[in-house]
């Protein structure tokens, strides 16, 4: 409770400079989780604004993907593997889910390793492994495409749907949609590429930063750090959780992902196409890429229609303000990824908001 109290203080400052609430973004689908469930977010909602940005992996994947993804699931003797938030996100045609309901063989995986094994016990079939994530899980998608190069694997595959947080946010930053004042930043990501990636965050925009872990103390300890930061108008990125996360990141994780992608423009949900933004597998190792391999094309897909899953991952707005929210979206019926995934947003206030129809 002192640790709120300080906080609350804090940003009482803050908003008295201001002259409005200070307005945060956390850039993690598992932090927009914690502060709905410790209450965080109605416990400050008078002086502090937190908005969720695009750190939900699931959520980030374009509508043209999904689809591409139910076209591979549909292809004779495909074995689709994919983890088991993407299954249920609807694409124009569906979802995975339904897919499978209709014939397509689509396995629910708990790792990439997971789908090695079904490429070795089902040697007569094509297992694609649908891989999204951001930089947390690439290393162990390269590690599994290396082992399988290494056993000669060739029925199995990885359609890359991976993304990397640093340019998005910096992509986030250059169209100014929102003028946040703060980023919590990633504790997953970073552990993997280091606190120093976001450093242009603070060098380049001004805006002050704070890696952070996942507990109650973690996310307060970043509030009060942000808070002091806009207080005295300091903007460094601050690395608040030492104990996991290392400036420079982890080299052998680092090394791994670079000698199997290489950064391509590929494209987010509500943010279009960013440049060097995803990981594509390289051309030595084509036989482990379904893109390349089955050369699925689909046409460009539209949102479903009201879906404002596109502005709540760009800040624009919360889930509240989505007309679709808890009414037509909903976890039972979802229309956008944002209410499908754990992490995403819109499923993160259906925990503390209990105003809302449908509840």
């Amino acid at each position: 409770m002192q640790m709120l109290h300080r906080v609350r203080d804090t940003a009482t400052r803050v908003t008295a400079r201001l002259g409005r609430p200070v307005l945060l973004m956390e850039v993690c689908g598992t932090h927009t989780t914690v502060f709905s469930r410790t209450g965080l977010r109605g416990l400050l909602a008078d002086l502090v604004e937190l908005r969720s940005g695009p750190g939900c992996p699931v959520c980030v994947t374009s509508a043209t993907d999904i689809e591409a993804m139910m076209a591979l699931a549909r292809l004779p003797g495909v074995i689709l593997a994919s983890f088991g938030d993407m299954v249920r996100v609807p694409g124009a045609t569906g979802s995975l889910e339904s897919a499978r309901a209709r014939g397509a063989d689509v396995r629910i995986v708990y790792s990439p390793a997971d789908a090695l094994d079904l490429a070795r016990a089902n040697p007569g079939r094509e297992i694609v492994f649908a891989g999204v994530g951001f930089e947390t899980t690439a290393p162990m998608v390269a590690a599994v495409i290396m082992q399988a190069r290494s056993q000669r694997l060739n029925n199995f595959s990885v359609y890359s749907l991976h993304k990397l947080v640093p340019p998005v946010m910096r992509a986030l930053l250059e169209s100014r949609d929102v003028p946040v004042d703060g980023f919590i930043l990633p504790g997953h990501v970073c552990t993997v590429t280091g606190s120093r990636a976001f450093d242009f965050i603070g060098a380049e925009y001004g805006i002050p930063a704070v890696v952070t872990g996942f507990t109650l103390v973690d996310v307060l300890d970043a509030l009060e750090t942000l808070l002091n930061q806009v207080l005295i108008n300091s903007a460094s990125v601050t690395n608040s959780y030492r104990w996991v996360v290392r400036d420079a990141g982890n080299p052998r994780a680092l090394e791994i992902m670079k000698n199997c992608f290489y950064p391509d423009e590929v494209s987010w949900r509500g943010l279009g196409n960013i440049p060097a933004s995803g990981l594509a597998i390289r051309e030595d190792l084509t036989n482990w890429d379904a893109g390349r391999k089955f050369a699925v094309e689909v046409p460009p897909v539209e949102e479903p229609p009201g879906c404002r899953c596109g502005d709540l991952l760009r800040g624009k707005i919360t889930p509240p303000e989505c007309k679709l929210f808890n009414r037509k979206c909903s976890p039972a019926h979802p229309v956008g990824p944002c209410m499908v995934s754990t992490e995403g947003a819109c499923a993160a206030y259906r925990v503390s908001d209990t105003s809302q129809p449908g509840r």
